[in-house]
This record gives structure tokens, sequence and C-alpha cells, in this order.
């Protein structure tokens, strides 16, 4: 299935208790690349919003914000680190005992530490519940989901309709480098036959064997194992453009094989048209690369 990688989304969803807002922007990327923004009041909660996110993106780089009006404002809470407390002061009286400082630990030193005090906002009593607060989060959080990944199916149906014209080219295009080839290949059967009797009319040279060279020669610019290949890789480039699952990364992989058939015929067939067509292939091939890069 074709989906673009770019896409935005923003909305609001809200309820008696607090208002909540989320902005999901996408462009492309070789992996999922999630930059998640949320207020410290909902901390508790990124690892859920992530999972959610990696369930529904394969690729791209994801930025998303949240933000958070509750109502009623929220209450700040101070929890002390007693564990490391305890072990400064006892570090402080160490010092202190050895002369090497004076005074005891006081309230100044430990807010100038943040290993000492983490502060965080809570939800004020009464205001609302947690669950009910990840639950309008929650919610919101996938229905920009939905909206993003309905902009991005859009933008994934017109990069269909241009990579499956540019797939037709270039199903025409092997048709004309065969055709071109096998006139290219028949020329220079001619040429060395000619060859080979101007040799024989001076020199005593088995005709029947002589022949037999000159089609061995003529063969070493058959390019059928090479056509056969590019034309599977273009009937398994259809199959993954309609199946469900993300396929930009497989596509990718087909262009670079499909990429290496085309220099290959182009180094083994011989023909005065084969060149140019070698290059259209090359150019269409690129193009699609270019368009390739955007899908998930």
């Amino acid at each position: 299935m074709i989906k673009s990688m770019t896409g935005f989304a923003s909305l609001g969803r809200d309820d008696e208790s607090a208002a909540v807002g989320v902005t999901i922007r996408s462009v492309n990327h070789r992996f999922l690349d999630l930059q998640l923004r949320v207020p410290s009041a909902l901390a508790d909660l990124e690892a859920r919003l992530r999972a959610i996110v990696q369930a529904r993106l394969a690729r791209g780089r994801v930025d998303l914000s949240v933000s958070l009006q509750l109502r009623q404002a929220p209450v700040p809470d101070v929890q002390l680190n007693a564990p490391f407390v305890e072990a400064l002061s006892a570090a402080v009286s160490e010092a202190r005992a050895g002369g090497l400082i004076e005074g005891g630990l006081t309230a100044g030193d430990l807010l100038r530490l943040p290993q000492a005090l983490a502060i965080r906002e809570r939800l004020a009593d009464g205001a609302t519940t947690p669950d009910t607060l990840a639950a309008l989060v929650t919610r919101a959080v996938e229905d920009a989901l939905d909206a993003l990944e309905s902009m991005r199916t859009r933008e994934g149906d017109h990069l269909r309709g241009d990579l499956s014209g540019r797939r037709e080219a270039l199903a025409c295009l092997v048709g004309d480098i065969v055709e071109a080839a096998d006139a290219g290949r028949r020329g220079l059967e001619a040429r060395l036959m000619e060859r080979a009797r101007d040799v024989a009319s001076t020199l005593p040279i088995d005709q029947a064997l002589l022949a037999q060279e000159v089609v061995r020669v003529a063969q070493r610019s058959d390019i059928t194992e090479e056509v056969t290949r590019f034309r599977g890789h273009l009937e398994h480039w259809e199959a993954l453009t309609r199946g469900s699952e993300p396929c930009g990364r497989k596509l990718d992989f087909l262009l670079q094989e499909m990429n290496r058939e085309v220099n290959t015929i182009g180094s083994k067939a011989d023909g005065l048209q084969v060149s140019e067509l070698i290059i259209q292939a090359k150019a269409e091939l690129e193009r699609m690369r270019e368009q390739v890069q955007n899908v998930e």
C-alpha cells in the first residue's frame, strides 16, 4: 500500500475538567523518528502515547505536541530525594570534620541541587481523576492520528498514480530495448559473418565451425535473463503497491535491483538505439526513486 510520509493534523478535545490540544506533523525519514512533547502533568502518559503512535505509523519523522489547559489550576508537588539528601549530609559532615568546610547543609543548598528535589505539577484534589484525563488525552491523540492518516493516504493516492504511470513507461521501454537489442545482435552477426567470409577467402577455414563461433560471440549480447528479472521486479512492484502493508523500503530496494539490471543490459546489448533507451530507462528509475523517498 502506498501512503505518503508527509502529513499534518491539529485538533482539540475538551470536557468539564480540561481542554487538550494535539498537533502532529510528519515528513519523510528512513525509519520512525518520533519527537514527543507533553506537559509535565502528563509525563506519566508519555510511554502510552509513544506506543500508540508506533502502532499506527511505520516510517517518518513525526513531531507530536500535546497542550493541556485544566479547568482548575494544577497544584505543585515537591518530592524530596531522601537517600540523596542523607548521603549528601553525611559527605558534608565528613568534610566539616576534616576542616574543609564550615557550617551545615541548608535549604538553599537543596534548592540548587536538581537531584535533591523533584518539582512537578499534579491535579488538584477534586478537579478530575488521572484516568479521566488520560482517556481524554488518548482520545485526542488517536483522533489526530486518524486525521494525519487521512492526509497521508490522500497524498499516497497521488504518488500511486504517478508511480504507476512511470512503471508502465518502464515496461514499454524494456520492450523497446529488447527489440533494439535483437536488431543489434542480428546486425552484429551479419557483420561478423561478412568479416569471416573475407578471412575465409584467403585462409582455409571450416565454414561450419566459423558460423558456430560467430553465433557464440553474438550470444554474449543476449539480455534474456536480465529482461526476465526486470519484468519480474515490475510484477513484484505491482503486488506490493496493492497490498495492505507499508512498502516504501521494499520499493526502494526494487528500484536498486531494476537499476542494476538496466546497467547490465546496457553493457551487454548492442545496437544504435539501445544506449538512448537505456538512458531513458535510468532517468525514469531516478524519478521513481525520488518519489519513493516519500512513501511510508
